[in-house]
């Protein structure tokens, strides 16, 4: 669901039609929900199925029915066991994902006429200011290579095998 689509229609359901949360603005934590939720959704929808498709790939492991063979609890086999190892595909979408939300953002700051860089964007963009164009180009370029930055040194982090033996 793209975010130029749901943010409208949260505005219309729970502004417009229940009156629960401010339009647009910044009159406090009220006006950060609304921009949060159509952020977030069709990446929280990502996410939940990777994780979701890695478990069902890591429960039928060899060490999880031996576990589960010891006496370990279900519950403890997928939170400690499970869990780490079906991570790792997880770590990679969460750093593709990082990346994706800073430039979903430009949109759904004009929505909700949130200032930021998306907006600067927008007025670069309308006014022919090719440089600050340019300049937003390389921060929201910038900020996604850190992103993935983040999800190789993750990666290193939750598998032994990249730490690398000396």
């Amino acid at each position: 669901m793209p975010n130029f689509w749901l943010g409208p229609l949260l505005v219309i359901l729970f502004s417009v039609k229940l009156g629960w949360l401010p339009v647009s603005g910044r009159s406090g934590f009220a006006s950060v929900i609304l921009p949060a939720i159509t952020l977030g959704t069709a990446l929280a929808a990502i996410l939940s199925r990777m994780v979701r498709s890695s478990l069902v790939d890591v429960l039928d492991m060899e060490y999880l029915q031996a576990a589960r063979a010891r006496g370990v609890s279900e519950a403890k086999v997928i939170w400690v066991h499970a869990l780490r190892n079906a991570a790792l595909p997880v770590i990679t979408v969460l750093g593709l994902q990082l990346g994706a939300l800073l430039s979903g953002a430009v949109i759904t700051e004009a929505v909700f006429a949130w200032p930021g860089i998306g907006t600067l964007l927008l007025q670069a963009i309308q006014g022919r200011d090719y440089p600050v164009v340019q300049g937003c180009v390389l921060v929201i370029s910038a900020g996604y290579v850190f992103a993935n930055l983040l999800a190789d040194l993750a990666h290193r982090w939750a598998d032994p095998r990249l730490r690398g033996g000396r």
